[in-house]
């Protein structure tokens, strides 16, 4: 597992050296195993008073929406076990939490972002001569979403 570290000073100049380092290491090594586990320490101050959850806060947002835009495998390259995916993606898509039912993601964005990443994901994948589709669907999977395989076989003919 790695922990990358981020703070105020990255978020507030949108800063993404602090993983830069992992994630050309990761490619240039081994883009074919998915076994880095990223995790992320967020270390942003708060008003005691302040209720909201770090994905509510917007300067954080938009440092994970400029880190998505610059490395859009990363999902892949995350701790699932530790909750790292759902709480990505909650800092990508419109979200509320409930006491009894955690992350709730607005329906239509969570089914769009999930489409658009399998776009995005299987191009990649073309491009890296990865065959991996499993992990494609236990990604979708982990987000309430089961995908048929002939999506992936319209995608890998279609153009």
């Amino acid at each position: 597992m790695t922990t990358i570290s981020v703070g105020s000073d990255a978020i507030g100049n949108l800063d993404l050296s602090l993983i830069e380092k992992t994630i050309e290491s990761w490619l240039d090594i081994s883009p074919k195993q998915f076994n880095l586990e990223l995790k992320f320490s967020i270390d942003y101050p708060l008003d005691p008073q302040d209720p909201r959850e770090l994905s509510e806060i917007p300067e954080i947002r938009l440092w994970f929406l400029r880190l998505d835009a610059h490395y859009p495998y990363l999902p892949l390259l995350l701790d699932w076990q530790a909750g790292e995916l759902a709480r990505y993606v909650a800092m990508l898509i419109p979200h509320q939490f409930s006491l009894k039912d955690g992350i709730q993601y607005n329906p239509e964005a969570l089914e769009l972002w999930v489409m658009h990443r399998v776009f995005l994901l299987t191009n990649w994948f073309q491009i890296q001569q990865i065959d991996d589709r499993a992990r494609l669907k236990f990604m979708t999977q982990m987000l309430g979403y089961e995908l048929d395989d002939g999506l992936f076989e319209l995608l890998e003919t279609s153009k």
